[in-house]
């Protein structure tokens, strides 16, 4: 499962927002082993394009430098789908390098209610798993959260 406060998925959504109708991307880090994700760090998607990401090499070289230093690693990476839902692609599973992370997708197909879900990806074999959110329930925007294609997803909404 993943726990992270409505606040960080508000700063996914917002970026995946921002750079729509590109892929948005980037990472979450946290302290080392405590899979536990507190700071988002959005980065460049060196392709700038609506189907496909690629962090910039010279800056996920930096990124992941940084982490390092401050004894933090890559508790959630994310991206956002454009156009599909918030799953995996077989380009997505492919690249997935980072074994102990949890991958989030945003889907932005709709213009109203973004679609948030988080994965595991090792060895190729995708697993689904829920989102626990922690935090302010008053600041988020509009999103759902949800954990497989048949279960209920729940909506997160700002007051209005």
């Amino acid at each position: 499962m993943l726990t992270i406060d409505r606040a960080l998925v508000a700063a996914m959504v917002a970026h995946a927002r921002r750079d729509h109708p590109d892929e948005a991307c980037g990472v979450i880090a946290g302290p080392a082993g405590s899979d536990t994700p507190s700071r988002l760090v959005e980065m460049i998607n060196a392709e700038r394009s609506p189907t496909f990401y690629r962090f910039d090499s010279a800056e996920q070289l930096t990124v992941w430098r940084g982490m390092d230093d401050h004894d933090e690693e890559p508790v959630v990476i994310y991206h956002s789908h454009t156009a599909t839902e918030a799953y995996p692609s077989r380009t997505d599973v492919k690249f997935a390098g980072e074994p102990g992370a949890h991958y989030v997708l945003v889907s932005t197909r709709d213009p109203e209610v973004a679609e948030v879900r988080s994965f595991r990806i090792v060895d190729g074999e995708i697993t689904e798993e829920p989102i626990e959110l922690t935090g302010d329930e008053l600041a988020v925007q509009t999103y759902k959260i949800g954990h497989t294609p048949t279960s209920i997803v729940y909506d997160c909404a700002e007051p209005r």
